[in-house]
């Protein structure tokens, strides 16, 4: 059977601008980013987003320690994260993405945030997001 799976990322979600200006800004280099914002136009806008991301974890998914990952990468852009939210009109967010076994013998990952988390993402204005699926029978 399948094992749980899951990732912890935040992002910065907004139209109409070039993610690679939020890498300059921030000095830190995402794990992904989608720049069709930049080219949507105002009758059919589509998003931009620049991502960082924890790897996909495959043994013992605790969300706790997924996003203490993030944390600890962005507590010290906390101030440019808020000042560029501002100026670009984006959205941050906390997603957790979990695939969870079908399996009865699986334990099920806890899903909750610890107080220093729920605090940052409080100051900047963020937003959280669970997305989970089942995964598929053998």
């Amino acid at each position: 059977m399948a094992s749980n799976k899951g990732r912890a990322y935040f992002s910065l979600v907004g139209y109409h601008f070039n993610p690679d200006d939020i890498t300059r800004l921030l000095g830190t280099e995402p794990t992904s980013t989608d720049a069709g914002g930049m080219t949507g136009s105002l009758d059919k806008p589509s998003i931009s987003s620049w991502q960082l991301s924890t790897e996909l974890v495959t043994e013992n998914v605790d969300v706790y320690e997924l996003t203490e990952i993030i944390l600890k990468k962005l507590e010290p852009l906390k101030k440019q994260i808020s000042q560029i939210c501002k100026s670009h009109n984006l959205s941050p967010r906390i997603d957790v993405e979990l695939v969870l076994s079908v399996d009865k013998n699986e334990s099920i990952p806890e899903v909750g945030f610890g107080a220093r988390t729920i605090r940052f993402l409080a100051d900047i204005g963020a937003f959280i997001n669970v997305d989970y699926k089942l995964s598929e029978r053998l």
